[in-house]
């Protein structure tokens, strides 16, 4: 039954993310917004929500492993496997955003902010409180970033003709449910699943339910990559990341005291600073090509494999 349950919330996941990066399409042209600032923003946090509500909820049942490797594991497949993907599907990725100069940082100061923080072996309140106050920063930075932007008047002139703001909110809505909806019943029939083989909170966490959250974010990416929305498909990424790594593991921390052993989990924190370097290299060479996402690829099985033997 579990199996049967993953399978039927996965589709109705991806049926979510098409409607999803439609609506966000509408929305970008009506107000003139680029679909960078609206992948990066409302696509990227809308998806980190199924993250949120599963690190919280570990955090209130004092499972703070699940909370943290849940971050830790979203982060990694969200490079390797999510932008991985992104290559490989796409005819071609020729993103008009300069990835490098303007959003590396973003990806990359939130993982470090995260290894000095958990130097100490534990999240307080404080250092929840300064992440969440790190993603508004990261919100503003993209507002003022993207009125610098400019859309195409035609295509702007015809969505505002066309736009129905009442059908386009129940839409966008709709996708948003059938997004977390689908998440949450994949990431509750994968973990049931991954418990009756008797495996760790840790291994839970950080494959069976960051890989289940992390499917909002692969399917909205691909959708778009698909249509040919690449800066959509790379800030959703560079976004849920950046979401993942302060609003995510803020609120777990603001909800409960969150104490980790940094040393036994080395590696998968070290993978994690790795995906992200990789990330900032690709876009600084703007090695937008399938061999790039083979090599993420490549670096995914690596951490899975040595994931699995630790069980």
């Amino acid at each position: 039954m579990d199996f049967l349950i993953f399978f039927i919330s996965l589709g109705i996941l991806i049926w979510g993310s098409d409607i999803l990066i439609d609506q966000s399409e509408k929305i970008a042209l009506r107000f003139g917004i680029s679909e960078y600032v609206i992948g990066a923003t409302l696509v990227a946090v809308g998806t980190s929500l199924p993250e949120m509500a599963a690190s919280i909820t570990a955090s209130m049942n004092h499972r703070p492993e699940i909370a943290v490797a849940n971050v830790i594991g979203s982060n990694i497949f969200n490079i390797t496997l999510v932008l991985g993907m992104v290559f490989i599907v796409a005819k071609e990725v020729n993103p008009h955003r300069d990835f490098f100069a303007k959003d590396s940082s973003w990806a990359l100061f939130p993982v470090l902010i995260f290894i000095l923080m958990v130097q100490d072996g534990s999240f307080s309140r404080f250092d929840g409180f300064l992440l969440i106050l790190l993603m508004c920063a990261y919100v503003l930075f993209l507002l003022r970033a993207g009125k610098d932007i400019l859309v195409d008047d035609e295509e702007k002139s015809e969505a505002a003709t066309s736009f129905d703001w009442r059908k386009i909110s129940i839409l966008t809505l709709l996708g948003f449910v059938c997004v977390i909806t689908g998440a949450d019943y994949t990431i509750e029939s994968a973990s049931t699943i991954a418990k009756s083989f008797g495996v760790s909170d840790w291994i839970i966490g950080i494959i069976m339910v960051s890989l289940g959250t992390s499917m909002p974010e692969l399917m909205v990416s691909i959708t778009a990559a698909r249509k040919g929305k690449a800066d959509m498909a790379i800030g959703a990424i560079i976004g849920s990341n950046m979401a993942n790594t302060t609003m995510v593991l803020g609120s777990a921390a603001l909800v409960n005291h969150i104490e980790i052993d940094p040393g036994k989990y080395m590696f998968d924190i070290t993978t994690m600073l790795a995906a992200t370097l990789m990330l900032v290299f690709i876009s600084a060479n703007k090695l937008y090509t399938k061999p790039a996402g083979i090599s993420l690829l490549i670096v995914l099985a690596l951490f899975v494999q040595n994931t699995l033997q630790l069980l």
